[in-house]
């Protein structure tokens, strides 16, 4: 949401989530913590780490659903056997 909307308030965040706002303000620290995020006098903008972090956040996902599709069974039969 930050990446989409930068920069993005805690109050905005929460309204557009239905998240409360002291849910939205841990989640923004904690990724202030991780430096994926910082703060600016208009809300939460992301920083020169973030991008580098959602594709490799993608490559992993992307590599779990392939495991995933290689180990579904392909044949109901197989399951009846």
């Amino acid at each position: 949401m930050v990446i989409e909307s930068e920069p993005i308030g805690i109050v905005k965040m929460s309204n557009e989530t239905g998240y409360p706002h002291h849910k939205v303000r841990y989640s923004l620290r904690v990724l202030e913590e991780e430096n994926l995020i910082e703060p600016s006098s208009q809300g939460a903008i992301t920083t020169e780490r973030t991008s580098e972090f959602v594709d490799e956040l993608d490559d992993k996902l992307d590599d779990i659903v392939d495991k995933l599709g290689s180990m579904r069974i392909e044949d109901a039969a197989e399951i009846e056997s």
